[in-house]
């Protein structure tokens, strides 16, 4: 016989399960036990239950024991015949230590037995430990005898405990009711409504356990590790990435996530650099990295990696260069991760870092594909909406789930493509599905969902997309096809239906590469061997032959052609060399001798064709042939000839680098829609002008252009875009007659010191940015002088004399701009929306801003002058002040109908945003403010520091005074220490705790103002995460505070609140209980003690007495006041400032909403401020 312990640490298990299910097998295990286990499986709830029976006597298995330590709840079926198991009772008495150590939910079931006999040990309990003291007495081993002494001990005391805890009584209910009662109670106590509601990652469960276990096993490692997570396209591995960096990335200091690598690399000329960019901003969190070398750039990188244990995920690479060039080859910092998702499981092994002398530990985890029944729900789940076919649908749902091969992706487009769909349909499909002809099993699902789109104008849209607008912006790309005849409308909104299409944050047109794969295999298929007779060439090398041996032909209505990539695709050819013959490298010496020097011959060659595609010159009369050509790309090209030979039924044309001076005169550009010649040599558009009628789109960003003039002949223009044109000096006033135009973007051209006055009578742009152009300064004296004149006359101003009516996004950043810069109103805006002020000398709001009536989204981030934000229109959504060093205070209007989400890292000096938020000393605090709070004996704290990381406001630790923070109707602070203190009396070990309010007999003349909860957190960092429920009312208030706090001495962490709650949501007789939640810490942090004590005021005080906590109450947004934005659909409130960044699908949307409003007005850079 053994004594029950805790599990070593060491061998303490990671969170497995969501609950432990303990019982007695005799009594219920083929009934009632067997119902709730397949009721909580059913809801998602991963349950732990063992199979085995066991006799009297047999010490517990050390599975079981795991099992407990690694689930986060435990529910105790109590049955007549449970203590007579010694098994039974060991998993009670190991469960109820688990919940004094940590934040473990039991949940006592009294199934046909009363609660007052287990307490008392009466009737089957009493019989039962009868019979064990029997058994422990006849013992004839001293020291056996002793430990069963002590087990029956624990068992006695268990089963009172157990009897104690609020839990559910079967007695007179229906089984099937009071199985879904229970099932309800621990999800809600779970908090499984948290939950995603989509489950995307069905059957992935072993995959997250693993590398979760990956990575907690090297918390305290000394080594940094890489990890491989490999399989075939669409398989899951990005997917799976994302979700375990998004679970464990709190636990590193740094970290990044670097998508789509392979797509990136292959699209753009500058990809790897502006990865690379990303990366450092991530690891070093600065906004702007201003370097444009990648050697350079690597090198800031390995410094980086090599000074904090960093997270880093770089998503689908396909060459093991990449690898070398975003994290180097100088290693890492110990404790570092690194994630790398793959096609090809031997790539990560070929970089340089495996060519150390002490490389890092290298894992590989493959990805295969779901098994049948978990191909089975996800299909479901697309099709149907839930885990299970509908009925009739059955036969059907099997057979289509087989025959996608466990494919996840393949699986989401089948089902969403069937969904709302009849059997008819769906036998249909499948007979097609059966009889076609495919390449593999995933393209035939694909093939089959693409012949399901409803029109051909849908297949030839999501054609054109595959190979030429992946990457590209939506808005654009819909004005380009429409004008190739596609309705793009209908067809972008069946193609985002189906799932062929996802729009990214920036309004960039994404789609999965296997269908993308696909829908350019289909291209492939029209002419597999002569490119030339296909309707669309993407591949640059086939572009390439095409236009240097003349074979264009009328079929071909798309093509794109750049050597930069050219270059690059030669380059990486040869690693593909290596690779094939890899695989079938022989042990024998002499075979491998001669394979180097085959090796060695075809890097020459290939060396030899990239140095050739370094000087292609065409010839323009390769175009000749191709009538029915309408988007063309040619960057990089040196092309010449009379351009005569260019097709007339262009719509898109995008020429980077073009090498002349001026658009040739003999362009035929009548049809052209859309022209892009950013990068180039021109100096002006053209020698001598003409009409333009049907170009919407001129895009000249980067070039070497002087004037742009002209615009009488571009009468159709809806979007100029002249970003960082360096010797731009004049754009003609003739620009306010473009009475289409939407979007102008002038930003940093910083020689043009007159912006046109004429776009102030533009009536239909939406978009201006004019970020570092010399001229914004004087642009706004002279919209200042216009309104003047304006307010001065005695006509009255008409809707025709508003400035700028049809505004929705203005830009300023960066131009100097102080207070005395702006127009004392912006009223001539009336519809803008979003405002940009960044990096400008100003020292508070303009007040012009406070003019605009529709403005929702204002950023005046890095603004060093700026003090305070005030008069702030009562629309704003969102405000962001990031890198504002000087800002003290933030006030919104009262009126404000919902709080908006303020955006203010590394805002230091910031001390309050009224209404939302306010930090104060402990020291400077007045004293009847800490009475009322029932706060005594906190004059010991007062000179004392803690480190403070403000996730909200810093990027870094600092060493402060005791701090109180007060948001929600919840004042908070920490301190270092050891146990709670003594004035609170309801004190509990663990992290959870539960009182009934009562009302004590001295307390007649109060009445309950508020609780105080305190608990002591042991680890190195601690943070404030609290669940108070009142489970008389099933209310429930979850805080997650954004201050983490590092002792400066080797003490605990003490964490005190105070939460008014007033009569409205908590009442004398309430049963309260509050819990200590992991949070943001993980498993790091571990609650010690808790306690708890209600706060009351005195009704009979003078009414004339002011309140010391009146100015906090008057708070709109806090307990007791108007906390609907934070209301889950649950019902529970998540008191968390950030849904409004970060969690809030509505504030989301919104953002979307503006975005096609402003017809895609906002760049990448304002997302990033947004999100």
């Amino acid at each position: 016989m053994a004594i029950v312990t805790e599990l070593p640490e060491e061998q303490e298990a990671a969170i497995t399960y969501d609950v432990f299910l303990s019982f007695r097998g005799k009594d219920t295990r083929l009934g009632f036990s067997d119902h709730l286990y397949q009721a909580l499986v059913n809801e998602n709830i991963s349950t732990f239950l063992d199979e085995e029976e066991v006799e009297t006597g047999e010490e517990l298995k050390p599975e079981l024991a795991r099992a407990i330590k690694s689930s986060r709840a435990s529910i105790i079926v109590l049955s007549k015949n449970y203590a007579s198991s010694t098994w039974c009772l060991d998993e009670l008495v190991m469960i109820l230590e688990q919940r004094r150590v940590s934040d473990h939910i039991v949940l006592p079931v009294f199934y046909n037995v009363e609660p007052t006999h287990i307490r008392k040990q009466e009737n089957t309990f009493r019989e039962a430990l009868f019979e064990h003291k029997q058994r422990i007495e006849s013992e004839k081993d001293v020291e056996k005898k002793l430990q069963g002494a002590r087990k029956l001990e624990l068992w006695t005391k268990g089963l009172t405990e157990v009897a104690d805890l609020k839990g559910k009584d079967a007695n007179g209910r229906r089984e099937t009711v009071f199985i879904d009662e229970i099932v309800k109670e621990i999800s809600s106590r779970l908090e499984l409504h948290t939950r995603t509601k989509i489950p995307h990652l069905i059957g992935m469960d072993m995959s997250i356990l693993t590398i979760s276990s990956w990575l907690k096993g090297g918390s305290s490692s000394k080594s940094a590790e890489i990890l491989t997570i490999w399989g075939m396209a669409g398989i899951g591995k990005t997917t799976l990435a994302k979700y375990i960096y998004r679970l464990h990335r709190h636990e590193f200091e740094r970290s990044s996530f670097v998508e789509e690598i392979e797509r990136k690399c292959a699209e753009q000329t500058y990809a790897l650099l502006d990865l690379q960019k990303q990366l450092l901003r991530d690891i070093l969190r600065k906004r702007i990295i201003e370097e444009h070398d990648v050697d350079v750039c690597t090198s800031k990188i390995e410094k980086a990696l090599l000074n904090k244990p960093t997270l880093v995920v770089l998503d689908g690479v396909d060459n093991f260069e990449q690898i070398d060039v975003l994290i180097g080859t100088k290693g890492f910092h110990p404790g570092s991760k690194i994630i790398v998702t793959t096609k090809d499981g031997s790539l990560t092994e070929k970089c340089s870092l495996f060519r150390m002398k002490f490389p890092p530990k290298h894992t590989e985890h493959a990805l295969y594909g779901l098994s049948a029944t978990e191909s089975l729900r996800l299909l479901c789940w697309h099709a149907f909406g839930g885990y299970d076919p509908k009925e009739g649908y059955e036969e059907e749902a099997i057979r289509a789930s087989k025959y996608c091969g466990g494919h996840p992706l393949a699986l989401k487009v089948l089902g969403s493509s069937l969904n709302n769909e009849d059997v008819a349909t769906w036998s249909d499909t499948f007979e097609m599905l059966e009889t076609g002809e495919f390449h593999n099993h995933v393209h035939k699902v694909l093939k089959i969902s693409f012949d399901s789109l409803p029109s051909q104008d849908c297949k030839e849209l999501f054609k054109h997309i595959a190979c030429f607008f992946v990457g590209k912006d939506r808005e654009a790309t819909e004005i380009i096809l429409k004008e190739c005849g596609i309705r793009t409308s209908y067809g972008m909104k069946k193609l985002f239906d189906r799932c062929f299409l996802t729009i990214g944050g920036d309004n960039m047109i994404t789609m999965h590469q296997l269908l993308q794969d696909m829908g350019r295999d289909l291209v492939h298929k029209e002419s597999p061997d002569k490119p030339w007779k296909r309707s669309r060439v993407w591949k640059h090398e086939e572009s390439l032959d095409l236009l240097k041996n003349d074979k264009g032909t009328q079929r071909v209505q798309g093509l794109i052609l750049d050597t930069n990539l050219l270059r690059k695709e030669h380059n990486f050819q040869n690693d593909d060399v290596n690779k094939s013959f890899r695989a079938d490298q022989p042990i024998q010496m002499i075979y491998e001798f001669f394979l180097r020097i085959w090796l060695f011959f075809a890097r020459l060659l290939l060396m030899l064709s990239s140095s050739h595609c370094k000087k292609v010159e065409l010839r323009t009369d390769a175009l000749r042939k191709m009538d029915k050509l309408k988007l063309l790309q040619l960057n990089h090209v040196k092309i010449d000839g009379s351009y005569k030979y260019f097709p007339k039924g262009l719509r898109w044309l995008c020429m980077h680098g073009f090498h002349s001076k001026f658009i040739p005169s003999d362009l035929p550009m009548e049809n052209l829609v859309a022209l892009d010649m950013s990068y180039s040599n021109l100096t002006q558009l053209w020698k001598k002008p003409k009409l333009l009628g049907s170009l919407k789109i001129l895009n000249l960003s980067y070039c070497e252009i002087v004037r742009v003039e002209g615009f009488s002949w571009l009468p159709a223009l809806e979007r100029l875009i002249l970003i960082n044109c360096k010797s731009l000096v004049h754009v003609c006033e003739s620009i306010g007659g473009c009475d289409g135009l939407v979007i102008l973007d002038l930003s940093y051209c910083n020689n043009l010191s007159n912006v046109p006055i004429s776009i102030s009578k533009l009536k239909k742009i939406k978009s201006l940015s004019l970020n570092g152009c010399l001229g914004a300064s004087e642009f706004l004296m002279r919209m200042k002088d216009m309104e003047s004149y304006a307010s001065s006359s005695i006509i009255p101003k008409t809707p025709k004399s508003i400035l700028l009516p049809s505004l929705i996004t203005l830009s300023l950043k960066g131009n100097n701009l102080s207070n005395e810069s702006f127009p004392k109103d912006f009223s001539s805006m009336p519809m803008l929306k979003m405002l940009y002020l960044n990096g400008n000398p100003i020292e508070s709001l303009p007040d012009c801003v406070g003019s605009l009536s529709r403005l929702e989204f204002l950023c005046v981030g890095e603004c060093s002058m700026l003090k305070s934000v005030l008069c702030l229109p009562r629309t704003i959504k969102y405000l962001s002040t990031s890198m504002c060093s000087s800002l003290i205070k933030i006030t919104f209007p009262q009126e404000m109908s919902a709080p908006p989400f303020v955006h203010y890292d590394n805002s230091e000096s910031l001390t309050e945003i009224e209404g939302i938020i306010k930090f104060q000393a402990i020291a400077q605090i007045d004293e009847q403010i800490l009475c009322s709070l029932g706060w005594t004996d906190l004059q010991h704290v007062k000179d004392q520091k803690m480190r403070i990381w403000d996730s909200h406001r810093w990027f870094h630790l600092n060493s402060l005074p005791i701090q109180m923070n007060y948001e929600f109707g919840i004042f908070s602070t920490c301190f270092p220490g050891k146990t709670v203190p003594d004035w609170l009396p309801h004190k509990s070990k663990g992290s959870s705790i539960s009182i009934s309010i009562a009302m004590p007999s001295s307390s007649m003349n109060k009445k309950l103002q508020g609780i105080n909860i305190s608990f002591v957190q042991t680890g190195k960092i601690g943070h404030l995460s609290i669940k108070v429920e009142n489970v008389t009312t099933n209310r429930t208030w979850i805080y997650y505070g954004h201050i983490f706090a590092v002792p400066e001495t080797d003490e605990d962490i003490v964490w005190l609140s105070h939460w008014m709650f007033g009569d409205n949501e908590i009442k004398n007789g309430d049963e309260v209980c509050v819990t200590m939640l992991k949070g943001r810490g993980g498993d790091r942090v571990m609650v010690r003690e808790c306690a708890i004590s209600p706060v009351y005021n005195n009704t009979d005080k003078d009414n004339n007495e002011e309140d010391p906590l009146s100015y906090y109450k008057s708070w709109k947004y806090i307990i007791g006041g108007d906390l609907s934005a934070f209301q889950l659909s649950s019902g529970d409130y998540l008191l968390d400032q950030r849904p409004f960044g970060y969690h809030s699908h509505v504030f989301e949307d919104h953002l979307y909403k503006l975005f096609f409003e402003s017809k895609n007005a906002i760049t990448n850079t304002q997302m990033e401020e947004c999100i």
